[in-house]
């Protein structure tokens, strides 16, 4: 009976792991989405490498998202209150 109980336990488990096929498949998807990857002319480029750039990207994505959120902040504070009202409203749609 325990033997049967593991045996379920170890498939359970076993379909839940990722392959190493999807894992490249996921990193070769992530490396297609990366402008710095993306444009290089060699394809071979490590799963580490494809990751570090990834975190790169997203925390220059993030800087970008607050640059331009303090940008808009100062426009909206030096503008009158009705265009204001109709930047915040096209914003929100």
């Amino acid at each position: 009976m325990s033997s049967r109980r593991s045996s379920r336990s170890r498939q359970a488990s076993g379909s839940r792991n990722i392959t190493d096929d999807q894992i490249n498949d996921l990193v070769s998807k992530l490396q297609q989405l990366l402008p710095e990857i993306r444009d290089r002319r060699s394809d071979k480029v490590s799963a580490a490498k494809v990751l570090q750039e990834t975190c790169n990207y997203i925390r220059s994505l993030h800087r970008e998202v607050d640059d331009l959120s303090e940008r808009l902040s100062e426009l909206l504070a030096t503008t009158d209150t009705a265009q204001a009202a109709i930047i915040r409203n096209l914003l929100m749609q």
